[in-house]
Order: C-alpha cells, then structure tokens, then sequence
C-alpha cells in the first residue's frame, strides 16, 4: 500500500468514497467504526447534502451528532459523476473508540448470558422482560465477564421501566475489522417505551463492546468471531 493511502487509512476522521450509486468503494479504518454504527444510506445522503453545485471541493462547519460521533466540519468533494469523496471531522471533545481485539476471548453462548443478566436483575425489581432471539446465531468468541458487567449497567439505566425490550440479532450487511480482518456484527439491543438520558453509560469507557445510547435504547455491538 502506498505511503499516501496507508496515511488515509490511519487517520482519526472517518473517509469515505461513494460511487454515484450510493456504495461504498472505500472507506478508512475510521469510517469502518462509523459504518458498524450508521448506515451506508445515512452517509451518502449526508455527502450528497454537503457537495457544491458544482465539481470541487466544499468544506462546511457544521454541529452534526450521529449516535455517539460529533463532527464540527464535513469535506466533500467529487471531480466527476462517477464517485463522490466524504471526510467528516471529529470533535475533539469526543471519546475515541478503543480499538477492539480477539485477545481474552472464549466460545460462549450468547443467549446463555443475556439470561443470566435477565436472572440476576429480575430479583432487583420487578421489570417485565420481552426476548426477541435470532436462533440462528452460532455461538461466538467473547469477553463473557466483561460482557456481563457492561449488560448489568446497562439494565440498571433502566430502573424505572416496567418492560424491557431485548434483542439479539444478526446485522445484515454490517461488519468490524479487528486486527485485519473482517468480522460480521451480533447486535444486543435492549429498549423501554420511555426516553432515557443515559448520562451515567456516556461517560463509560467500554474497551472490549461498542455500546450505543440513543433516546431509548442502548446497543452492544460484537463481532462475530468464531
């Protein structure tokens, strides 16, 4: 890989180049942490948003939230009708990431565990849980203790709910590369019908999950490593 591209692929901001399709035909280290998080669709249509009326380069200042990102600035530009390139820029007030590893992993049962958190926090109150399993899921690669304490913060955000809502799922189409090489993603999500604002979660430091606040509902992102 030339000098130049591998500077790209390390820098801190996501970058992305679309075809005038709206696919993907690349996208840095930092935009593959983005994409795990917000879709393709959201992001084209964010660079269609931002590009001048005609071909060049437009940079514009901006006060944008996407789930746990806050960029101040968008850099768009395209020299044909062919692919259109996208740099977000992120605040400095923003936590990065830790990036994740296969390290301290062992095969577990993923359903096992989200019952056992269930268990262990119905006896603390008397919240109705509602499971929504995708069966097909194999049983993968986790940090099972460090998963568990994560999942039990998250149901104690919920204290006051009367059901929880909780699902684990396949996300279609959606990977995480991890020391190189890509990764499929379970999502854990757990909702309420009320709006939560999860203060306590966002200063959390997650180094094994990516965990995701948004006004209902907090989400666990794990790759799928068998």
């Amino acid at each position: 890989m030339p000098l130049f591209e591998k500077w790209v692929d390390v820098d801190l901001n996501p970058v992305i180049t679309f075809t005038s399709s709206g696919r993907i035909a690349y996208s840095n280290s930092e935009a593959q942490f983005l994409l795990s998080r917000i879709s393709q669709k959201e992001l084209f249509d964010l660079s269609v948003q931002y590009a001048s009326q005609t071909y060049g380069i437009n940079t514009s200042y901006i006060d944008l939230q996407l789930k746990n990102y806050t960029f101040y600035a968008i850099t768009v530009m395209y020299e044909n009708d062919e692919e259109i390139h996208m740099k977000l820029y992120k605040s400095a007030t923003v936590k990065k990431d830790k990036k994740l590893t296969t390290s301290n992993t062992n095969t577990t049962n993923i359903f096992t565990l989200v019952d056992l958190s269930i268990s262990t926090n119905k006896t603390k109150s008397s919240i109705n849980y509602v499971k929504n399993y995708d069966p097909s899921i194999p049983e993968f690669k986790l940090n099972a203790s460090a998963f568990i304490k994560v999942l039990n913060q998250i149901f104690s955000s919920f204290h006051s709910s009367s059901t929880l809502y909780c699902s684990i799922l396949l996300k279609i189409g959606e990977y995480i590369r991890i020391e190189g090489k890509k990764y499929p993603l379970i999502s854990v999500e757990i909702s309420a019908d009320e709006k939560y604002s999860f203060d306590e979660l966002r200063t959390k430091e997650f180094e094994h999950f990516i965990v995701i606040c948004e006004l209902n509902k907090v989400t666990i992102d794990l790759p799928l490593i068998s």
